[in-house]
């Protein structure tokens, strides 16, 4: 059951039957990061006004981290998609609360310029940093979604939660199982990722703490 800072909680009701619904843009923060810190790099393959808008576009919205908000849109129980992205958090969601899940990768929301960019470093953006994305279980996820889309928040149905403890993908008629959290795939293209983000932070908030490496 997840609380935010007011106090106020998801239901913590999660079950079997319940959709599973993807908020926000997978690995759209990841991918943020890496076009901030390899601009000059990425200049070299893709229009500068196609990068400033992935820049631009923060994928998610500060309105899910209130749970008393999710509580009235009949959200169960959610994770934040953070490090080691939204495979990450499917991960977190279902075992916290011992359940299974069904889903596919193909409905979760992902920008093409996400796609690109990680297509070009070879990394896996449903593996990648992906603050601003949430996964939400509900009674009813397709009135769930159209409430976020009017918030003009990206979201999808992408599958449903099953009883036992299998993670099971389902893409193209194939059935397999999604293995445990990795490393972010961040690391792969910028090892010193959390550092820079880190300090960029302290930097815009006017601090001047030392941050540890990691």
């Amino acid at each position: 059951m997840r609380a935010d800072d007011k106090g106020y909680k998801d239901s913590g009701r999660m079950m079997a039957g319940q959709d599973l619904v993807a908020a926000g843009y997978a690995g759209l923060a990841g991918i943020r990061i890496l076009v901030k810190a390899r601009r000059e790099e990425l200049e070299k393959r893709f229009a500068a006004d196609y990068l400033e808008d992935l820049i631009a576009e923060d994928g998610g919205s500060v309105l899910l981290q209130n749970a008393k908000y999710r509580m009235s849109l009949g959200v169960a129980e959610c994770e934040p998609a953070g490090e080691g992205g939204i495979l990450s958090a499917v991960w977190s969601l279902t075992g916290a609360c011992r359940l299974g899940v069904e889903f596919s990768l193909r409905r979760i929301p992902v920008r093409q310029g996400v796609i690109e960019i990680s297509e070009l470093w070879g990394i896996n953006p449903y593996r990648l940093y992906s603050g601003g994305c949430w996964l939400m279980a509900s009674d009813n996820g397709g009135r769930l979604v159209h409430d976020l889309r009017e918030k003009g928040i990206a979201a999808a149905v992408i599958g449903g939660i099953t009883t036992g403890i299998a993670r099971v993908i389902t893409d193209g008629g194939e059935r397999s199982y999604l293995n445990r959290p990795q490393p972010d795939e961040l690391e792969r293209v910028f090892p010193d990722w959390k550092r820079e983000s880190a300090l960029n932070a302290l930097a815009e908030n006017g601090g001047s703490d030392v941050i540890e490496n990691g």
